[in-house]
């Protein structure tokens, strides 16, 4: 139990000098992909071990080791020891020091994580053969489907010598189906993901696995026949699942202090207005308004109890999320936001849940107020930078037509300046959904982290026909 490894790690740096941080992290992945009715892939993978920060001379060394015996880990001490004495005198910018904190104690349990685990491998092979079987049966046009489903079980242990002494479990199951329409030629593809950190109910709570590949079936089937838009400046309604990833991509990362000190568009703009009084984006370590969030975790990697941060309120740009350096640097309270994907990495600065609060008016009032517009949802992938600027694809699009909804229309891709098009924003419902906790984000290593918000009004650049 991860409670007895923190016994372990204590233990081993009762005599340290200076700042020692341990992390044990035990990691098992398991995951089945299912095609034209046949097992494509069915995997276990196991991590398992104890990443050490020392800091010396004020640079960080690093080392780990792949137990969480004493002996392994007190050499990886003297290994990070020994890191930072060496490439002390080649850094310019040294760390001054951690800033204070609420460090956790004790152990924190995920919910359910037991009800997934034992869940025999045969059942969710089952699962995924079913609900794979069922969409490539569902339309005549569906030439093809492909239904995974993955889950990634961690028990961690932290112990720092100024304080921190927790351990926590938790499980993230996740399921994906997608299915592709075929006629004359023609060739499109649909998918529906979920995940969440939680059990087996959470994972299927708003709709049965089976609902998921007759969705990505029927709108395969549908965008085989969708016209594409008309492009130009245009009013658009988000869906929370493109909410969330222009949330994350394009603005949630510019605000992660590491990028900030880079010279992201988010530097210098504390106090700032960068959104209309209706955006209120925040990012948290709980899964704030609906449970299950895929990013979900009760402590940082760095022993640091997480917690709700504000980043932008009420369209004034409030606060970076950072990790105990830079919270120091900048005069401020860590965020709870250093992650790193196994034992074996440097924590790094990252999201955890990040989403915009919904507001009062219902998708029906918005879509009812909007006289010529798109309704958008379905990410499919793109691209953002620093500056904030993005462009995304979606799957499905719905013109909007005098306050109605109107024909499916296919190759949407929207654009723009994050802050410029947060300041757009004239209409967000009253429903909340988290929406991206099938999905993982890259910075060097992977993070689980989710994202979601409500629907939300705004203006941004239409990419269609011409």
């Amino acid at each position: 139990m991860p409670q007895d490894v923190a016994q372990v790690l204590a233990d081993c740096i009762a005599n340290e000098d200076g700042f020692v941080e341990l992390r044990y992290h035990k990691k098992t992945s398991r995951g089945v992909s299912v095609e034209k009715g046949r097992v494509e892939s069915s995997s276990v993978r196991h991590r398992a071990g104890t990443g050490v920060r020392v800091l010396e001379s004020g640079v960080f060394g690093f080392a780990s080791c792949s137990s969480a015996d004493p002996t392994d880990v007190k050499n990886a001490i003297t290994r990070a020891r020994d890191a930072a004495r060496q490439s002390a005198d080649h850094k310019k910018e040294k760390i001054s020091g951690l800033a204070p904190c609420e460090l956790a104690q004790g152990h924190f349990e995920g919910d359910s994580v037991d009800d997934v685990l034992n869940r025999s491998l045969e059942e969710k092979i089952g699962l995924a053969r079913e609900v794979e079987e069922q969409t490539r049966r569902a339309a005549q046009r569906v030439a093809t489907a492909t239904c995974t489903y993955r889950e990634i079980a961690e028990e961690k242990a932290i112990v720092t010598t100024d304080g921190a002494r927790c351990s926590f479990r938790l499980v993230r199951p996740e399921f994906r189906v997608s299915a592709v329409a075929e006629d004359a030629g023609e060739r499109q593809i649909s998918s529906r993901t979920i995940g969440v950190t939680g059990g087996w109910d959470c994972l299927f709570r708003d709709r049965p696995a089976e609902r998921l590949g007759d969705e990505a079936a029927k709108t395969a089937v549908d965008l085989l026949n969708a016209q594409r838009p008309a492009g130009g400046r245009a009013k658009v309604i988000l869906a929370p699942s493109i909410v969330g990833l222009l949330v994350h991509e394009a603005i949630g990362h510019t605000v992660e202090a590491d990028f900030v000190q880079s010279g992201s568009v988010a530097q210098g703009k504390i106090g700032h207005r960068v959104g209309s009084d209706l955006v209120t984006l925040c990012d948290s370590g709980h899964s704030e308004i609906q449970d299950g969030a895929g990013g979900t975790l009760p402590i940082d990697d760095e022993g640091v109890v997480t917690s709700r941060t504000v980043i932008i309120n009420n369209g004034i740009l409030e606060s970076y999320l950072h990790d105990r350096t830079s919270a120091l640097k900048f005069g401020v309270a860590p965020t709870g936001s250093a992650r790193a994907w196994e034992y074996s990495d440097f924590p790094l600065i990252r999201m955890r849940n990040t989403y915009l609060e919904p507001g009062e008016s219902t998708l029906e009032e918005i879509i009812g107020d909007t006289p010529d517009g798109y309704l958008l949802d379905g990410p499919r992938n793109g691209q953002a930078d620093a500056t904030g600027e993005f462009m995304f694809n979606t799957e499905r699009a719905w013109r909007i037509k005098d306050g109605k909804l109107c024909e499916l229309v296919r190759g949407v891709t929207i654009s723009g300046i994050a802050f410029d098009v947060m300041q757009t924003v004239d209409a967000v419902s009253s429903e909340f959904k988290w929406d991206l906790g099938a999905g993982y984000c890259g910075k060097g290593q992977p993070a689980k982290v989710d994202a979601g918000g409500p629907y939300v009004r705004c203006e941004v650049l239409l990419g269609g026909s011409q």
